[in-house]
């Protein structure tokens, strides 16, 4: 993104051609290279002869430009992750060759905006930011084509009502887990009852609509995960102090997810229920700790061990399709 920010500068700043620019031999190199790499880096193709009288050039200094470019790309990208400019025959012209392993694919882009729009989990600012990002990744006709498709869906997205912007708190608490720091904040309880809490960062999950933090209490009165809503932290710091937590106790995101319904923590209990509804897979993608315990043609008895209360409210939306055996 750097790149492309320091290109629109310069463009509407300078012109490109001739001695008027200003600019001496090595910023107009530097310039003509940057532009270079964002026309590629957005799925154009470079012919030689058009970008040298673009640029008052000779297709020579094209020709080393390219070869730099190569050069850049082969320092930068490890790993057998093949990055570089080749000539296209049936195009003409120079584009930029990209593993699909490396980079996202016109279908992954798709994908991932109709995610976004989904989790309805950002302020529209922030949604909008990131969308323009993941579309200047796409080729310019890909381009073209998603923006139409997800046009309605991104002027009807409706953001979650407490509007506050949180990728940066969301990356700032990502360090303290990273780096087990003990941390401290003041919360507001959907009730409206405020509290300063001091814990030990475990985990940000993103579910129903909210990001949530997962911690322990840094005192340790809690056998089981606290979570909060990162809408309703504020003063958000670092104690300074770490924690220690041995490899067998470590926590994990993935079973905590499977666990929680509702992101309503408590102590972990084993529910039995019954199901005789349409669709067992409905049941067992909602709830995928649930273990079939026995089948009758479309009776099933089922067992799921969870954290909380929220499996026991999720199933109760069920009706008569669900029987709550035992909760232990």
């Amino acid at each position: 993104m750097y790149v492309i920010i320091m290109v629109h500068r310069v463009w509407h700043t300078m012109p490109i051609k001739g001695s008027a620019t200003g600019m001496n031999v090595d910023n107009v190199k530097s310039f003509r290279l940057l532009n270079m790499y964002e026309k590629l880096s957005r799925g154009d193709v470079i012919n030689k002869k058009q970008f040298a009288k673009d640029f008052g050039v000779s297709e020579k200094s094209v020709q080393r430009d390219i070869e730099d470019l190569r050069a850049y790309l082969s320092e930068n990208y490890e790993n057998g992750d093949e990055v570089t400019v080749e000539y296209d025959y049936d195009k003409g012209g120079y584009r930029l060759i990209k593993p699909e392993r490396a980079f996202l694919t016109n279908e992954e882009i798709l994908a991932v905006a109709k995610i976004l729009l989904e989790s309805r989990s950002l302020n529209k600012q922030e949604l909008n930011r990131l969308i323009d990002k993941l579309l200047i990744q796409a080729t310019p006709s890909a381009r073209i084509n998603i923006r139409e498709i997800i046009l309605n869906e991104r002027f009807h997205y409706i953001p979650p009502r407490h509007g506050k912007p949180l990728i940066d708190v969301l990356w700032e608490l990502s360090g303290y887990i990273f780096h087990k720091e003990v941390v401290e904040f003041d919360y507001v309880r959907k009730d409206g009852v405020a509290s300063h809490r001091t814990v030990k960062p475990l985990a940000v999950l993103c579910a129903d609509y909210y990001f949530y933090f997962i911690a322990r209490m840094a005192d340790d009165t809690k056998d089981y995960p606290t979570i909060f809503r990162l809408d309703r932290m504020a003063n958000l710091k670092s104690t300074g102090e770490k924690y220690k937590t041995p490899y067998k106790d470590r926590f994990e995101e993935g079973e905590f997810r499977k666990k929680v319904q509702f992101m309503y923590s408590g102590p972990l209990k084993t529910i039995r229920f019954a199901y005789t509804g349409q669709s067992i897979e409905a049941i067992l993608d909602r709830i995928p700790c649930a273990e079939i315990l026995e089948q009758d043609g479309g009776k099933y008895i089922l067992k799921a061990e969870c954290y909380g209360d929220g499996i026991l409210m999720w199933l109760r939306t069920q009706g008569e399709n669900v029987k709550i055996l035992d909760s232990m």
